[in-house]
């Protein structure tokens, strides 16, 4: 039996489980998909080396960049232009065992919010982990100019949210949630931004999927904003993890 998975730490929030043994199931494909709920990046060797009929790992929270140097290369067009991985493809040879890292988080991104661009032309960033990266890289795709916004400046490109501005808010008009912030069960929190600024000119991205409704997502509607969370993304994310392991 082929063994999928999910490295990332903690685990108990994932949906990629669920998902692939129920496609699994369906499709009478001879698999199953594990969670490898590691504490430490230092285990990813100990998860290869111990199970000889793993195809192919998800990557999440917290180890979209850190996995990098653990791997023999990166797809140029996505994990390599984005620095931040979170999928990887094994291939086994007599020889050895090659691990090459892909992102299909910016094709599940760019696909599910691509309907809802029409004027917009500058987005705030929330958070500057690594599936940020692939945002802004999605974003650029769409013709886009992207701001990160964080707890600390760090460099260009880069503001804090004490520096969230009237003039800020009224040019910038995605603002996409890359932060924890509101996943259930924090389901009270939300990123710290003047919501009173927003209008129906915005849209609110978040990549939490539950709940289904954030407050980030709550307090933006509740200013007329276009609202709209990661389930899509997820999905359409998982498909092409499916796509690049069976390429």
């Amino acid at each position: 039996m082929d063994i999928y998975g999910l490295i990332g730490y903690p685990l108990g929030h994932s949906f990629s489980k669920g998902y692939f043994n129920e496609k699994f199931e369906a499709e009478n494909i001879d698999a199953e998909y594990v969670n490898f709920e590691i504490p430490s990046i230092k285990e990813f060797r100990e998860v290869i080396e111990k199970n000889d009929n793993l195809k192919g790992l998800n990557v999440t929270i917290p180890y979209k960049e850190q996995v990098i140097p653990y791997l023999d290369d990166l797809d140029k067009n996505t994990a390599k232009r984005i620095g931040a991985v979170n999928v990887i493809k094994i291939v086994k040879t007599s020889k050895k065992t090659k691990l090459v890292g892909y992102n299909s988080d910016i094709v599940g991104f760019t696909q599910s919010i691509e309907p809802f661009i029409t004027h917009h032309q500058k987005a705030l960033i929330l958070g500057t982990g690594g599936a940020s990266k692939a945002i802004c890289c999605g974003l650029q795709d769409l013709g886009i100019e992207s701001t990160f916004v964080s707890r600390t400046k760090k460099g260009e490109h880069f503001i804090n949210y004490s520096d969230l501005t009237p003039e800020i808010m009224d040019t910038h008009h995605v603002i996409v949630n890359c932060t924890p912030l509101g996943m259930y069960p924090k389901i009270n929190e939300c990123p710290d931004i003047p919501y009173e600024l927003l209008t129906p000119k915005h849209l609110l991205y978040d990549l939490l999927y539950n709940p289904d409704e954030t407050l980030f997502m709550k307090k933006g509607k509740k200013q007329g904003a276009v609202v709209k969370n990661g389930l899509e993304m997820l999905l359409l994310q998982a498909f092409e993890a499916w796509n690049i392991w069976h390429r």
